[in-house]
């Protein structure tokens, strides 16, 4: 499983947590979120992919985001449609990974995946909450034992140190962990040492 840490804000903190190199960072670009992202992202160590999280963005503000910051991926957060999907995906000139977001409830119809599955390289499974994400708790994971398709899926929402175990014990195709609040000092300001420890921990579980 590989790591996504989001919701980076602050130069300096970008710098810290990205010597940590974790698989993905993600920058948010959604104005009304805490950790809203408005600041020249650093350089950093190419293994690192670049994601941008967007809510209900147009086509073209999201192309815009990715020639600024060199982004490698797109996290769409919102009620994106599948047309709109399409002419993202129809619209990108290079290579980036499209990450399609589901908030998932006790109701959740995974059906609805299904015309997502060849426009989308990876979903995001995240709990149903009053925010596109960032609520901090987690949602029933025995749900996604409906989950049928192949397609590897990165899970968020209120993920600890404490969570590693039960998310490998659930023996389905989680890609990432994507981690946020439960590392936080204040919105958008991550905890080093506690991603430390958890990233550490995450590879004793991969072995």
């Amino acid at each position: 499983m590989k790591l996504k840490i989001c919701g980076m804000k602050y130069p300096d903190n970008i710098i810290s947590v990205g010597a940590l190199l974790p698989d993905y960072m993600g920058f948010i670009f959604w104005e009304k979120s805490a950790r809203y992202c408005n600041e020249t992202i650093p350089e950093l160590i190419q293994t690192i992919k670049k994601v941008g999280v967007f809510v209900n963005e147009s086509v073209e503000n999201i192309i815009e985001k990715i020639d600024k910051h060199n982004l490698q991926a797109v996290q769409l957060h919102g009620q994106e449609s599948v047309a709109f999907c399409e002419e993202l995906k129809n619209s990108i000139s290079k290579k980036i990974e499209i990450i399609k977001v589901f908030s998932v409830g006790d109701d959740f119809d995974f059906n609805v995946l299904e015309p997502f599955e060849t426009l989308c390289d990876y979903f995001l499974f995240d709990t149903k909450g009053k925010l596109p994400g960032g609520n901090g708790t987690t949602f029933d994971w025995e749900i996604l034992k409906k989950y049928k398709s192949k397609k590897p899926f990165f899970l968020s929402g209120g993920i600890g140190i404490d969570e590693i175990t039960a998310i490998k014990n659930l023996n389905l195709p989680v890609y990432a962990i994507d981690v946020n609040s439960k590392f936080e000092i204040e919105p958008g300001l991550k905890n080093k040492n506690l991603l430390s420890n958890f990233k550490r921990k995450l590879e004793i579980v991969n072995l």
